[in-house]
């Protein structure tokens, strides 16, 4: 029967509702704290979880692109070693297929009319160097150098320290440094970057380039951030300007410049709100502006024949400005997932306000003691009623329920 009861009274249970008791504190400073951390919270949500970083939207970071290069422009060139040359972009651009990377000549240095044979090593080579045939092994490849040794040891005469023999491309390379830019008229080349882009998530596409069908806009065109957004054909000048330096500067030795391409897209204002930022940097310059570090250069080579069949090259040690253009962005729409987050984050951290004022109102207040007699009550375990007195305790029970605390 008493196993009955208790099954019975643990069902009936369940179905209870139980609810908080609350004590209003009638203590304006914590009131006023309370309020603050309230005001706080509302701000935060609203000011820079929703406004500044819309935490109402899903987004999507995973942005595939696609860039194509062309470059435009013609220069002329007129050295002792090549005579007068016209360059154009078949022969200043490497590579030339259009790639997100690529380098434009605006300096070279030029070795020409090379062929096969027995040549002095450069005197610049540090294991060229020789005393006699002995310091010049047979078939030993020179470190860093041009050739391989043939076990000569050439020098002006007895006394002087000389250089090994090689069999190489002779004569040697010529080492120098360039006084200044050749392809001088470099900086008004122009680029035309096409980039597509696409946010799969949202199955979202758009391009750099303004949707028009007048063939004669992009060949009259330049960027301007605020009268042709969708024009991306720059001057090359331009460019290094807007990374802070100066072309014709940079031309001599070479540099690299960084141009990103920025999407941030709000897909709630609609298709034509999402625009392309275009930023330019100069990635070749450290933090210690050490010039040893700055510049960008390489070699290659263009070989021929004679008449005889002798097979010919001329070396070029060309420098330039070498650019990386990069595209990042992300996009974002509405969601109701992210927005209940976010409502709820809120949410919660109204609970911890009044956490903190609890702790305050408890425990910091020098009226901490009577307000956690008033917060917290106590109750023990009492023995059964009697049947005498069942009547005079349950009288008791209910006298005590409608008392009321005095301060």
């Amino acid at each position: 029967m008493m196993a009955g009861n208790v099954m019975k009274g643990l069902f009936c249970s369940l179905f209870d509702y139980k609810t908080e008791k609350y004590i209003v504190a009638k203590n304006k400073r914590v009131g006023v704290l309370y309020r603050l951390i309230q005001l706080s919270i509302i701000g935060y949500l609203i000011g820079w979880v929703f406004v500044s970083k819309k935490g109402y939207q899903e987004t999507d970071e995973a942005i595939q692109s696609s860039v194509i290069t062309k470059l435009k422009g013609t220069s002329m060139t007129n050295t002792t070693e090549s005579g007068l040359l016209v360059w154009g972009p078949e022969d200043y651009v490497i590579p030339p297929q259009g790639e997100a990377v690529f380098f434009v000549v605006t300096n070279f240095l030029e070795t020409p009319n090379q062929k096969l044979g027995y040549c002095a090593e450069s005197p610049k080579v540090l294991d060229g160097h020789c005393q006699n045939d002995n310091d010049c092994e047979d078939g030993k490849m020179v470190v860093a150098g041009h050739g391989v040794e043939s076990g000569r040891c050439l020098r002006e005469d007895e006394n002087s320290n000389g250089t090994c023999e090689i069999f190489g491309w002779c004569p040697i390379e010529r080492r120098f440094k360039p006084q200044g830019p050749l392809l001088t008229s470099a900086e008004n080349f122009t680029v035309y970057i096409k980039n597509f882009i696409q946010f799969p998530k949202f199955k979202f596409v758009k391009s750099n380039v303004l949707e028009t069908s007048k063939e004669s806009y992009l060949k009259k065109c330049r960027y301007d951030e605020k009268l042709n957004p969708y024009c991306p054909i720059f001057r090359l000048g331009d460019i290094t300007r807007r990374a802070g330096h100066n072309f014709q500067d940079m031309a001599t030795f070479g540099g690299s410049i960084g141009i990103m391409i920025q999407w941030d897209c709000d897909l709630d204002k609609g298709y034509s709100s999402c625009h392309p930022q275009y930023h330019f940097t100069r990635l070749d310059v450290n933090v210690s502006n050490e010039s040893i570090a700055m510049g960008f250069n390489f070699r290659h080579t263009r070989y021929f024949k004679n008449a005889a069949g002798v097979s010919y090259r001329s070396l070029f040690k060309v420098y330039g400005i070498r650019f990386n253009i990069m595209v990042h962005g992300k996009a974002g729409k509405f969601s109701i997932i992210p927005t209940a987050i976010n409502v709820g984050s809120g949410l919660a951290l109204m609970g911890a306000g009044a956490f903190v004022c609890d702790m305050v109102l408890l425990y910091i207040m020098k009226k901490g003691t009577a307000y956690r007699e008033r917060k917290f009550e106590g109750c023990r375990n009492s023995k059964p009623a009697s049947k005498d007195n069942g009547v005079e305790d349950r009288k008791g029970a209910m006298d005590q329920e409608t008392m009321t605390p005095v301060d």
